[in-house]
């Protein structure tokens, strides 16, 4: 089974490329959703956190994620530590998941997937695109997020240009029914490399 990586800077659009693949018969693996599980079901990861960044990052055994985002978006170090914590149980989660599947592939989606390595994990890796301006509309309407609190959060993520020369496959994700068919060629390709 081949493993594609599916990434893209945050307000790209990757859960729409996500659910278009999906919708193709495409098992989808988050790892953004995986890692919140596991920060709300572990409690091995919650003890990790709140010996990291102190008994406000959960309330009532949940995590704060406002406060923790608060905390860690603004200090690379904290968030270097956090994701430390929380990457290696996402990958040993993963590997699971997949080889549960019934499919000649799957998807990886994770947003900072060349940031932190991963995609030499990966078969592929596709790259979702789309200008700056429209993706920081796009989580001022999504998130209701003042922009100042984007900007930081994409100071975090490397520019397009840089992940460009690792990925496979690119993905302008500006109109969606572009997009759609962008997928479908797309799924025919993969589909036609995992069967060879």
């Amino acid at each position: 089974m081949i493993v594609v990586g599916l990434t893209g800077g945050i307000g790209s659009g990757k859960t729409t490329v996500a659910n278009f693949f999906e919708a193709l018969g495409v098992p989808i693996y988050i790892a953004d959703d995986a890692a919140k599980n596991l920060m709300e079901s572990s409690s091995k990861i919650r003890k990790e956190i709140i010996e990291l960044l102190g008994e406000e990052a959960y309330t009532e055994n949940l995590p704060n994620r406002k406060w923790i985002a608060k905390q860690v978006f603004t200090n690379e170090a904290l968030l270097n530590k956090l994701n430390q914590i929380i990457h290696p149980r996402v990958k040993t989660h993963f590997k699971i998941w997949a080889e549960n599947q019934q499919a000649n592939y799957v998807l990886y989606e994770a947003a900072i997937l060349f940031e932190k390595g991963g995609y030499k994990d990966t078969d592929y890796n596709i790259l979702v695109v789309a200008p700056k301006e429209e993706r920081v509309k796009r989580l001022q309407k999504r998130d209701n997020s003042a922009k100042e609190d984007i900007e930081a959060r994409m100071q975090n993520q490397w520019d397009d240009q840089k992940k460009i020369k690792l990925a496979d496959f690119i993905i302008e994700n500006i109109h969606k029914a572009d997009t759609k068919t962008q997928v479908k060629r797309l799924h025919e390709t993969l589909s036609g490399i995992a069967n060879a």
